[in-house]
């Protein structure tokens, strides 16, 4: 959905003028259709896809600028250039950009400051279209994840899934999965609003990996329900472990934008969703697969960097808790982060998927920490408004060592160099909190120094204060083994109490 030329509605009422704008807009690249009158400039935006408009300021019927004012009311995201002969003067330029237009650009123009304006002006447009797809998504992303984790049936799990899918991408889903029987059932949702049903269904299951993956077929080979016409299918295939069936998440290309994050999330959700349901006899162990299939499958591999991580669930007797991390390499930088939702129980390891799924789509965007912090935040008050959760991310520079981070509550990392030990601290609000949050920590992590970040389950125990526990965490952090993946193990087995009442999670990092 992001291929093709932008198109450009040229609205004026001079044929001359009007043939200058098309051609020059033509040649530049764009699709450009036209109108000689601001109702037709109208009713074209209505029927027709207009990413901008150049519209004249003084047309015959209507004023340029009430035209670009009703444009915006009913599409605000619609990017208005004017373009002006006669309302030159300073006040004329001023009355178009104060009601709504985006840019104004006064006679003769040049036809290159045209394009370049245009060009310009739809960036900014495109990046903010793009950014508000993705949140729209990942609103009803959680909603879908919450409905099929309630699902108190196979089916229903699956209905709600292609329901919630077909929302989300707003065309015709087939989701498809293997009970614990091993029927194969497809649940198609036709589109937006429409009720999901479900039918038998038989798929190839060879060659499909662990893990998620996502591919681009003929949609012939998922004739499950009416395609949009010359378009092919993207499907995502999630399977959670290698003795289960995977599940497949097919929607039109047309719908997809570039790394196809919300599918991919989409299906990784719905497949734990189906792999709990399987086996609900056995909540607890399904509840952990769960919570483990989230976490990050294996370590990226960053020259000049050391990485260890230890997840240990608490015991069987305990609920499971919301502890998650994640570690990816983004654009040449690492992205690190560690988390707790509130609580323990399978809704508590729901909203840490959703949590860990929304800051992983905010740096795929390309945002510092505080501000995926930031729209975490405002994503959880919106949609789990009684939830709250800690969060700490940091992005890293390999080569240099540069660091940014910032932390919502969550308890200080440790550095560790040549036997000093600091805890880097960066107070700030829970997650779930409307409050003021400082600018991100930013500094150097020098060559041969550690970090070590942990969730609470680490140091906290029944008969010991937090101070103590941080004060132990301290002095072990004095002495960090050569082999990282020990040195983990040995702040669980020095630390963490003989039975775990609560998930621990440690990610350990060294800068070589």
């Amino acid at each position: 959905m992001d291929g093709g030329p932008a198109t450009v509605l040229v609205v004026d009422d001079s044929h001359t003028k009007r043939y200058l704008l098309v051609s020059w807009l033509t040649r530049a690249g764009f699709t450009v259709i036209e109108a000689e009158n601001g109702a037709e400039a109208l009713a074209r935006v209505e029927v027709e896809r207009v990413d901008l408009v150049v519209l004249d300021v003084r047309l015959p019927d209507l004023s340029g600028y009430e035209v670009c004012e009703r444009i915006k009311a009913a599409h605000p995201a619609m990017p208005v250039i004017h373009a002006s002969a006669h309302a030159v003067d300073v006040a004329d330029r001023a009355q178009g950009l104060t009601r709504g237009a985006d840019a104004y650009l006064t006679e003769p123009i040049e036809p290159e400051e045209l394009i370049a304006t245009t060009r310009a002006v739809l960036r900014y447009y495109q990046a903010r279209q793009r950014a508000e797809l993705l949140a729209e998504r990942l609103l009803v992303l959680a909603d879908t994840t919450l409905a099929v984790h309630a699902a108190s049936t196979f089916a229903g799990l699956l209905e709600a899934a292609a329901e919630g899918a077909a929302q989300i991408f707003k065309s015709p889903v087939a989701v498809v999965a293997e009970t614990f029987d091993g029927d194969c059932l497809a649940a198609i949702a036709p589109g937006p609003g429409a009720r999901a049903t479900l039918v038998p269904w038989v798929v190839d299951d060879t060659g499909v990996p662990t893990g998620a993956t996502v591919r681009v077929q003929d949609p012939a080979a998922w004739g499950l329900v009416e395609w949009p016409a010359g378009d092919s299918v993207t499907v995502a295939a999630a399977r959670l472990r290698e003795d289960r069936a995977p599940l497949y998440v097919v929607v039109p290309t047309g719908t997809q934008t570039a790394r196809t994050p919300v599918l991919v999330q989409l299906a990784q959700a719905v497949a734990a969703a189906v792999e709990a349901q399987r086996s609900f006899d056995e909540e607890h162990r399904i509840a952990v697969t769960l919570q483990r299939s989230l976490l990050p499958r294996r370590l990226p591999e960053v020259v000049g960097l050391d990485l260890a991580v230890r997840y240990e669930p608490a015991s069987a007797q305990t609920e499971v808790g919301g502890d998650f991390y994640e570690l990816v390499m983004l654009d040449g930088h690492l992205l690190l982060a560690i988390g707790d939702v509130a609580g323990h129980s399978l809704h508590a390891a729901t909203v840490m998927a959703e949590l860990r799924h929304a800051v992983r789509a905010y740096a795929v965007e390309g945002h510092q920490p505080g501000e995926i912090l930031h729209r975490v935040n405002e994503l959880m008050r919106t949609l789990l408004p009684t939830e709250i959760a800690t969060l700490c991310v940091l992005l890293l520079h390999p080569p240099t060592g540069r660091i940014r981070l910032a932390s919502a509550g969550h308890l200080p990392p440790v550095l560790s160099l040549d036997g000093k030990v600091e805890f880097v601290q960066h107070t700030a609000p829970l997650l779930g909190v409307r409050a003021p949050r400082p600018a991100d920590l930013e500094f150097v992590l020098p060559a041969g120094a550690t970090l070590v970040f942990y969730t609470d389950g680490l140091i906290e125990r029944r008969d010991a204060t937090i101070d103590e526990g941080l004060a132990a965490l301290a002095a072990l952090c004095g002495t960090v083994d050569e082999d990282l993946d020990a040195f983990c193990a040995r702040l669980l087995v020095e630390l963490a109490p003989p039975e775990i009442h609560d998930d621990v999670a440690v990610v350990v990092l060294r800068r070589r």
